[in-house]
């Protein structure tokens, strides 16, 4: 039997390609994890072919690094042949490990299915140089071999899937599995390369019409870095524009945050608006329809905001509501909502088990305005009136609701300020009545339907007529 020397450098060449080679398929199978749509395809489509020509590359340098006492050649056909097993062997792996999941079984099928077409192109390779006699096998080695490439695809494919996402040092812990991978498909190459028997009378074949080996390790070395470095810098800028896509994207949700908050929040408080109030409350009757219970809607106006913010300017009225808002809320829990809906008006939405829970939460109210503010040093005091509207039973939508607390508000003012009112039906009723007179003058006073008449003042005692009024 012929006994081959192997070449050190090409030996070295081969497993640094089967590291690069590892790392390029660990960065591509990134790639494909952050992918959507058609672009899918795309990146398995381009990683199987520079991971199937990385992995052919060590073969065939690994192949190239024999030196035996006659020349070799390879037939072009069959390591073209290949390298097709190699780029449909990656182009699966790819594929499965882009899945959303990788149960046990199915990581068994893909080893196995992998594993297979790495011999295949190994041994295809082999078959190739067209040796005559042909080339006997081991069987030890012969088997060890396919071992070690089930094994090492199934290690590749489980290593692939768990480093595919985008986390803190992923690149160094693709580098340290790159080296694990590429000396294992080093190991799988040589062991082969190790079973093979050559009688003392072989030659090949393929030596004269085929490629031979004269310069073609230096080509395959270069074709296969040229592919990876494309393979990776792809990958790297696409993964640079994802990055900007990604914090454009961010930046574009967060303004749309900011401008729903905006158009859903006081500016001056932060508390809800009249339009966010609303959605609440309709979500409050909601609520109420499917699983019972109740809520208070109280309208809350300030008494004496008016002279604070006359004697002491805009900017301290303003902090004087912010100061407001935040004492109104310490006595809120997390379903409630407190709102400012303009001016000095605020709304509470508070839900209760029971209707008369709301008279004890509008007395804490009452007491927590009427404690002192201490706003840029002033000592201010102020009162609040409250007007309390209940559903179900004072409304059926939130702008009846809203109104009903609203005329419970100025009630509550009418009465004397700094308290509260439950709505009547005969709020309303008055507050009609008052509009329709303050109505019916205005047109009394255009349409000059007033006339003026004069009581005469009489002297006591002379009786005589004195005056008038």
């Amino acid at each position: 039997m012929l006994i081959g020397s192997y070449s050190t450098s090409l030996v070295v060449i081969s497993l640094c390609v089967a590291i690069l080679a590892s790392y390029t398929a660990l960065d591509l199978a990134g790639r494909i994890a952050t992918a959507k749509g058609r672009a899918v395809y795309l990146w398995i489509t381009g990683g199987a072919v520079a991971m199937g020509v990385g992995i052919w590359s060590m073969h065939f340098i690994g192949m190239l690094a024999l030196r035996l006492p006659f020349a070799l050649g390879f037939e072009v056909g069959i390591t073209l042949l290949s390298l097709l097993i190699a780029v449909l062997s990656s182009g699966f792996a790819l594929w499965l490990v882009s899945q959303p999941r990788l149960p046990a079984w199915q990581l068994a099928f893909g080893a196995l299915v992998m594993g297979a077409g790495i011999a295949s192109m190994h041994y295809t390779g082999m078959a190739a140089m067209r040796m005559t006699p042909g080339i006997d096998y081991d069987p030890a080695l012969f088997g060890a071999s396919l071992l070690i490439a089930v094994v090492a695809s199934g290690a590749a494919l489980w290593i692939a899937f768990n480093l595919r996402r985008n986390t803190p040092y992923v690149r160094l812990a693709r580098g340290g599995a790159a080296v694990v991978m590429g000396v294992a498909i080093v190991g799988m190459h040589y062991t082969g390369m190790a079973a093979a028997r050559f009688a003392d009378d072989s030659f090949c074949g393929a030596a004269l019409t085929g490629l031979s080996g004269k310069g073609l390790d230096n080509l395959v070395l270069v074709t296969s870095l040229a592919v990876f470095v494309i393979a990776l810098l792809t990958s790297v800028l696409d993964a640079r524009l994802e990055a900007r896509t990604a914090v454009l994207a961010d930046s574009l949700t967060l303004a749309n945050q900011e401008l729903t908050h905006l158009a859903l929040h006081d500016m001056l408080t932060g508390l809800p608006n009249r339009t966010l109030l609303a959605d609440r409350i309709q979500q409050g009757i909601q609520a109420v329809h499917e699983r019972g219970g109740c809520f208070a809607l109280m309208f809350i106006d300030l008494d004496g905001f008016k002279p604070v913010n006359d004697a002491f300017g805009h900017h301290l009225g303003d902090q004087l509501l912010r100061e407001v808002g935040l004492r109104l809320r310490e006595d809120l829990r997390s379903q409630d909502t407190l709102a400012r809906i303009g001016g000095d008006e605020f709304v509470l939405l508070v839900q209760l088990t029971q209707p008369d829970d709301a008279m004890g939460l509008a007395e804490r109210q009452v007491s927590l305005i009427n404690r002192t503010f201490t706003v840029a040093e002033h000592q201010l005091q102020i009162s609040a009136s409250i007007g309390i509207a209940m559903f179900p039973g004072n409304g059926s939508n939130p702008q009846e609701l809203l109104m009903n607390a609203d005329a419970a508000m100025y009630h509550a003012k009418g009465m004397g300020k700094n308290g509260y009112s439950f709505f009547d039906v005969s709020m309303n009723t008055n507050a009609r009545k008052q509009l329709q007179l303050l109505q019916d003058l205005r047109i009394a006073l255009e349409q000059g339907q007033f006339r003026l008449h004069y009581q005469p003042k009489f002297d006591a005692v002379s009786g005589f007529a004195v005056g008038a009024e």
